[in-house]
């Protein structure tokens, strides 16, 4: 755009120009000729105004020099001398004689060289002096000589104005000109630049020029109309040839029956899904799948029949599941390859693989007959497999082939420590799907003391799973799997429903104890987790005071607004909240502020190497030290010995709880561990 203001300005100020000049030469010549005209006209008026004044007084100057009076010449020079534009008169005899004679010097003018070439500095007039009487005689000559400065005065001053006059009317109609030319020519130019400058050369045909308004039918809108022509021939052209690069691009790159990407495309496309896992550190799956026993489908069915399957499968796995878009190809007949990024480990590949099996196994209807398959997939990982586009996809392949020698319906890893890992992950995710309707869960309870008092003041919750084959899984085994598929929702629900329960009945029995129960992530984000937790409470009577929600620093941090919103309003309820495990996480005192926090627990792994360790030691009494100037009680969690008792209870930390005091305890012997321990301490004194 800038470049054709450039060229408009250029072209307008270039024929701007040249009108004007063409303006001021024709008004000089102009001018230049009436002034030459005028010097003409007072030139011939000049001479005949002298003689016009020798007629005049030519009757007394012949009556003087007839009666040879001196006076009355003398009286017709000085009559002459009246005008001005006389430097010199003189009454002579025949002989020469002088009767009267008068001059005076020429006027002095700065513009006397200019005008003194025109008309010459004086002029001289002369006429005879004649008597008839009886005869004619000439008795004398009267001579004046006339200054043509006064007369030049004039002339100059016309010429002037002559001259200065037409210059100007010949710039005035030179502008008016220009304006003309500017409305009627260069400014629908211009608009037809601006038109052609916002042209897509991309897409010339869907920006086409408008006809500058009043010039319907002329030669502008002849010459847009046909430069539309061209442009529209020009997109014609280009989507002919796009279309034509397409059908090439395609023909090598795409598969013709299923329209997925071929082997050189998935190539492609897989190595810039590796080069951007590599930048966001997460794990890349490649799934080969080998349909099973597709020649038979060919046999039963037809060919026709086999590639509707094809497609079928083919438009089933070019999808988004898990909101990750799956890049899918065909590499041969029955074989599919599918790739998914953005993926923490090899587990959530499994999940993919399973839901690839179900996919492809479903039915697809040809005709009036429903036909359908299965699949055996193999797996490759980047980075743990390999880290080439081309060495992944031949593990995938390899491992595919290697399953189906093993079965059918099927998926198996690359490398066979991964897999079996695996599929005893899955097998334990089954199980745990089992677990809470086979009553297969019970609660332990890790007292909580006060250090200073010495009293038991509280009970974490925790869940046991018992595993009719496997025997006790530790939660750090199984909880993860819940949280992931999100049965950590009911279970939690179960644990909370237990806790309160036996909580309630605790109080009823002289135990005022507060029960604290974890708050995992995804219950956090139910929508619904305030109402059910006051459900609880009032089903089993259990006072909100006499329960602790515990939730860790990374359960709120994705979306702390809305986690602040339901804590405060458990808050509001009465019911305790804590941070458990203090110090792994974000521990930023932004979220400390903002949250209704009533205590902070420090993680057991910085107890444990308390006083061994500088960097633990340290850690936990900078947690102490926040604690007390956030006016939160501290907790610590894993105290296993005397010692870290005793720096704990000096340092000012005056709840724990860890082995040291108990293990966790079935309900039973939890009553009987506070009856113990508190009748213990009451027959001691507390030292120091």
């Amino acid at each position: 755009m800038t470049e054709s203001f450039l060229v408009e300005n250029r072209l307008g100020y270039r024929i701007l120009r040249w009108v004007l000049l063409t303006a001021l030469v024709a008004g000089i010549m102009l001018s230049a000729m009436q002034v030459i005209f005028d010097a003409q006209r007072v030139s011939e008026e000049l001479n005949q105004n002298a003689r016009q004044t020798l007629a005049l007084v030519r009757d007394a100057a012949t009556q003087a020099v007839y009666s040879i009076d001196e006076d009355l010449a003398r009286q017709v020079v000085d009559g002459l001398f009246k005008q001005a534009a006389v430097r010199f008169a003189s009454i002579r005899h025949p002989d020469g004689t002088i009767l009267a004679e008068r001059t005076r010097p020429l006027e002095t003018a700065s513009y006397r060289s200019i005008t003194d070439v025109i008309f010459k500095p004086e002029r001289t007039y002369s006429v005879p002096l004649i008597k008839n009487d009886p005869q004619p005689v000439t008795y004398g000559t009267l001579e004046i000589r006339l200054d043509t400065v006064h007369t030049a005065r004039l002339w100059l001053e016309r010429a002037t104005l002559t001259l200065l006059s037409g210059i100007a009317r010949a710039l005035i109609l030179g502008l008016a000109l220009y304006l003309v030319y500017h409305w009627l020519l260069n400014r629908p130019l211009m608009r037809i630049i601006e038109s052609v400058a916002a042209v897509d050369p991309e897409n010339p045909g869907e920006h086409l020029l408008k006809t500058p308004e009043g010039h319907q039918g002329d030669e502008l809108d002849i010459w847009v109309k046909g430069t539309n022509n061209l442009l529209r021939s020009i997109a014609d052209s280009q989507k002919k040839q796009w279309a034509a690069e397409a059908r090439i691009t395609r023909l090598s790159r795409y598969d013709h029956l299923t329209g997925l990407p071929n082997r050189a495309m998935l190539l492609s496309l897989l190595t810039s899904a590796l080069d951007d896992s590599r930048r966001r550190e997460h794990v890349v799956a490649i799934y080969c799948c080998g349909l099973d026993d597709f020649k038979g489908i060919n046999d039963q069915y037809g060919y026709r029949a086999g590639d509707r399957l094809l497609q079928s499968i083919a438009d089933r796995l070019a999808i988004e599941h898990n909101d990750v878009a799956l890049v899918a190809a065909r590499l041969s007949g029955d074989q599919f390859v599918i790739v998914e990024q953005r993926l923490k480990d090899g587990y959530q590949a499994a999940a993919t693989a399973e839901w690839l099996l179900r996919e492809i196994s479903r039915a697809t209807l040809i005709g009036d007959r429903e036909v359908s398959t299965t699949a055996t997939i193999g797996i490759s990982l980047f980075p743990g497999d390999a880290h080439q586009a081309d060495k992944l996809l031949q593990q995938a392949e390899q491992t595919m082939t290697l399953a189906k020698a093993g079965g059918r319906n099927r998926f198996q890893f690359y490398v066979a420590s991964i897999d079996r890992e695996i599929r005893e992950r899955k097998q334990l995710e089954r199980d745990l799907s089992k677990a809470l309707s086979g009553n297969q869960f019970h609660l332990v309870y890790q007292p909580q003391i006060n250090l200073e008092m010495r009293r038991v003041i509280g009970a974490e919750a925790l869940i046991r799973w018992q595993h009719p084959e496997r025997g006790l899984i530790p939660p750090d085994q199984f909880i993860p799997l819940a949280e992931l598929n999100h049965s950590i929702i009911e279970i939690g629900n179960w644990v909370l429903d237990q806790a309160c329960q036996q909580a309630a009945a605790w109080c009823e029995k002289g135990m005022p104890i507060r029960i604290a129960v974890n708050l995992s992530a995804v219950q956090l984000r139910q929508d619904d987790i305030v109402e059910r937790v006051l459900e609880v409470l009032k089903r089993h009577s259990l006072p909100p005071n006499r329960l602790e929600l515990e939730v860790t620093e990374t359960s709120f941090m994705e979306s702390l607004d809305e986690a602040v919103d339901k804590l405060t309003k458990l808050r509001n309820e009465g019911i305790q909240i804590a941070v458990d495990d203090f110090g792994t996480g974000y521990s930023s005192l932004t979220y400390l502020k903002r949250l209704p926090v009533q205590h902070l627990k420090i993680d057991k792994q910085f107890i444990h190497d308390l006083l061994v360790n500088d960097d633990d030691t340290r850690i936990a009494n900078t947690i102490i030290d926040l604690g007390k100037s956030l006016n939160l009680d501290v907790v610590a969690e894993g105290v296993e010995t005397e010692e870290q008792e005793v720096y704990l209870r000096t340092r000012g930390c005056m709840l724990a709880q860890g082995y040291l005091f108990s293990k966790p305890l079935t309900p039973d012997v939890f009553e009987t561990f506070v009856s113990e321990f508190h009748r213990s301490f009451d027959k001691t004194e507390l030292p120091g």
